[in-house]
């Protein structure tokens, strides 16, 4: 079962996100600050993580840079209420992050982990 690390300092969107990912057969990991994420991310194994930008503790963008800092390339969706998440592929490291804006429907987030799963050259076992 494919574990996903998800971080959001909005307890509801936690809670919405790791049921639809629970639903369809993946193990989930919360974290509700940017430190939280970075330490579960160092004690544990995952497979992908969903990162939302606007952090109270910290900046998304720089949770998802040492993410990748410590696994190059790996598997991120990043999320965010606010417009124009293009942007992040063009900072450095964060390549391949695909971008989802909230509100977002179950299917655009399992769609948006498949697809950062294939950019990062895998595929994630469980899957709609």
């Amino acid at each position: 079962m494919p574990r996903v690390l998800v971080v959001d300092d909005q307890k509801d969107v936690r809670a919405m996100v790791s049921i639809v990912l629970r639903v369809n057969r993946y193990d989930v990991v919360e974290a509700e600050s940017g430190a939280a994420g970075l330490k579960a991310f160092g004690e544990d194994v995952f497979d992908a993580a969903i990162v939302d930008i606007f952090l109270t503790d910290t900046s998304g963008i720089e949770v998802m840079a040492a993410i990748r800092e410590r696994v190059p390339g790996f598997p991120i969706v990043a999320v965010s209420g606010m417009t124009a998440l293009e942007f992040i592929g063009e900072a450095p490291g964060l390549d391949g992050v695909v971008c989802l804006q909230k509100p977002f429907r179950p299917n655009d987030l399992l769609q948006a982990l498949r697809k950062a799963q294939e950019a990062a050259g895998g595929e994630l076992s469980a899957a709609v």
